[in-house]
């Protein structure tokens, strides 16, 4: 399926709930979301027609997100229906880990293939500070738990923020030194919350890449491991992972962008930082053949932006939770 501007978009990433059992601060306000009510929420069965719709226009690739997906009742039953679409060779999950280890074998069981963990600080205190009251062991427990069970390639995701942790830079990269993960370092995004933590605190991904280059040395530029994000490779000389940089706001990557989003509520979005949104849910909900799903998915496919518009902090936009970012 290509857009307008002939881009191939086969990747559907999809919220499964805007719910979280954190708050970060660059994503959701302290005191939580308002309750959205439950009939607003796609239901399972809801969420795996439409992919199954999507399959039909080309879709191949799948990324569960939240919110914190693992705090979504039958996610296992979600991802082996998924893993059951023979056109779907990708399914993948991004999690804070929290609620990952106890759920791991069975997520495996059920057809999940890889996993991204949301992980800031390697400082205690630190994590507990930034993600309001989250347990650090818990997210390190979970990544030796998808080690283990061979849920490959591991990806870290790290959001660096200056004068939180970016004294932490060479720490995480060295991660990749020791054990096969894939670090990535990504952009703060003036999204939401974020808008209050952008203002002086972004560093740009090549601000980043020299630190690590002057402290851990050179950085060759390789082919990304299995996956469908926009992040630039490399790989130190000694590592047996990976570092990649995500520059969402300093180096635009939507000539490449080959994705969809499907909200919690049933919207779909073209881009991250569009508001433009088109209901899938009413179609859904009174009984619309795939046929009929698969040309509203392609109907917001042909709306997706040339670009995007996010150009530095302050830009308005709905809460990243909110979009499955």
């Amino acid at each position: 399926m290509k857009d307008k501007y002939s881009r191939e978009i086969d990747y559907l990433r999809i919220s499964v709930t805007d719910r979280c059992n954190l708050r970060c601060m660059y994503c959701m306000p302290e005191k939580g979301i308002d309750i959205v009510p439950h009939n607003d929420i796609l239901n399972l069965e809801e969420i795996a027609r439409a992919i199954q719709a999507s399959t039909l226009v080309g879709v191949k690739k799948i990324r569960l997100t939240g919110g914190e997906p693992l705090i979504r009742r039958g996610i296992s039953l979600l991802i082996n229906k998924i893993s059951s679409m023979p056109e779907i060779d990708d399914l993948a999950l991004t999690t804070n880990g929290i609620l990952f280890a106890e759920q791991a074998k069975k997520l495996k069981q059920a057809g999940l293939k890889r996993v991204n963990f949301s992980l800031d600080s390697l400082q205690k205190d630190r994590y507990q500070y930034i993600t309001r009251g989250g347990n650090l062991h818990k997210v390190l427990e979970a990544i030796e738990a998808a080690l283990l069970l061979d849920l490959k390639p591991v990806k870290i995701n790290t959001v660096l923020i200056r004068g939180f942790n970016d004294d932490e830079i060479v720490q995480i990269a060295n991660l990749s030194i020791e054990k096969p993960l894939h670090i990535r370092f990504i952009e703060l995004m003036p999204i939401g919350t974020s808008q209050a933590w952008a203002g002086g605190r972004f560093i740009p991904a090549q601000e980043v890449k020299d630190i690590i280059e002057m402290n851990l040395g050179r950085l060759e530029r390789i082919e990304k491991p299995k996956g469908n994000g926009p992040a630039h490779y490399y790989k130190l000389s000694r590592a047996v992972g990976t570092i990649g940089f995500i520059p969402a706001i300093s180096e635009h990557f939507c000539s490449k962008c080959n994705r969809l989003r499907l909200t919690s509520t049933g919207g779909l979005r073209p881009c991250l930082y569009s508001e433009d949104e088109i209901d899938i849910r009413t179609a859904l909900r009174r009984g619309a053949s795939l046929k009929e799903l698969s040309e509203i998915i392609v109907s917001s496919v042909q709306n997706k932006p040339i670009r995007h518009s996010a150009t530095g902090p302050g830009a308005e936009r709905s809460m990243m939770y909110q979009i499955g970012g």
